[in-house]
């Protein structure tokens, strides 16, 4: 619902905006944004905890989660992340560690050093519970709205880059109510 609303910006011809114009119908009205523009966002983006430090990393103003795959960018030839500013969070690759800063612009700022291995699988996990959460809101959407669920489904894997092969839902879901998986204390970082 809240990445319909992120995306729910009025058609501006004035600015150069030539998407068509909003629907009269109430529902297409609000999905109009979601279905409309090229470039989505989704506010917020990935967070890395160090559970041992408590050291929070969280992404900056401009990096939503649309953005997620921009952490890949660390492996190439060692050039920084962009994770937004304000704070300005910074992934770098020293070697085989990556230095993950809170904010750049603090020289006593607090850090996560985790090896680049360790963060590698920290992005497929991310890709895991993303492409989970596209199935289940592709289920969703099925249900509740199947005039709307394959524009709407696409449009949420365009979101979350997630591959093509995603797109297409998985078995039927449901869901009652979280529950809490009890398990060790992690000493490492985590999403």
């Amino acid at each position: 619902m809240s990445i319909a609303q992120n995306n729910d910006i009025h058609p501006d011809p004035g600015a150069g905006d030539n998407r068509p114009p909003r629907p009269a119908d109430a529902l297409a009205s609000f999905l109009h944004g979601l279905l409309t523009f090229d470039t989505l966002f989704a506010a917020g983006g990935l967070r890395v905890m160090d559970t041992r430090t408590g050291v929070t990393l969280l992404p900056g103003c401009c990096s939503g989660l649309e953005d997620w795959r921009e952490w890949y960018t660390v492996f190439d030839g060692g050039k920084p992340a962009d994770l937004g500013h304000d704070p300005d969070p910074l992934a770098e690759l020293h070697g085989g560690t990556v230095r993950l800063v809170v904010d750049a612009e603090q020289s006593d700022s607090p850090a996560i050093e985790l090896s680049a291995i360790e963060l590698r699988h920290l992005l497929d996990g991310a890709e895991r519970d993303l492409t989970d959460f596209h199935a289940v809101a592709a289920d969703w959407l099925r249900r509740h709205l199947p005039d709307h669920a394959h524009p709407v489904s696409a449009a949420l894997a365009r979101l979350l880059a997630l591959p093509t092969a995603a797109a297409p839902p998985g078995p039927q879901r449901r869901i009652d109510a979280p529950v809490a998986k009890p398990g060790p204390k992690s000493t490492r970082p985590s999403w």
